[in-house]
């Protein structure tokens, strides 16, 4: 089967697919309820890590698809 990616495109979208889904795991976790206040929505794993990672993902997919190895 032949794909219109090198093999490296898509390995370095497979990669940058992992880390998404890594920054959306980091972001995620135990609800604040209406009958319970959990503190923790606002800790610094949840508003500051997960999304910087998840944005390097998306940032490395742009440069997966557009990258091409010089010759």
């Amino acid at each position: 089967m032949k794909y219109n990616l090198p093999k490296i495109n898509l390995i370095l979208i497979a990669v940058s697919c992992v880390i998404i889904v890594l920054g959306f795991f980091l972001m995620a976790g135990e609800p604040s309820g209406a009958t319970q206040y959990n503190p923790d929505i606002f800790s610094t794993r949840r508003i500051t890590v997960g999304p910087m990672i998840s944005l390097f993902g998306f940032v490395l997919m742009i440069v997966a698809i557009l990258f091409r190895k010089r010759k």
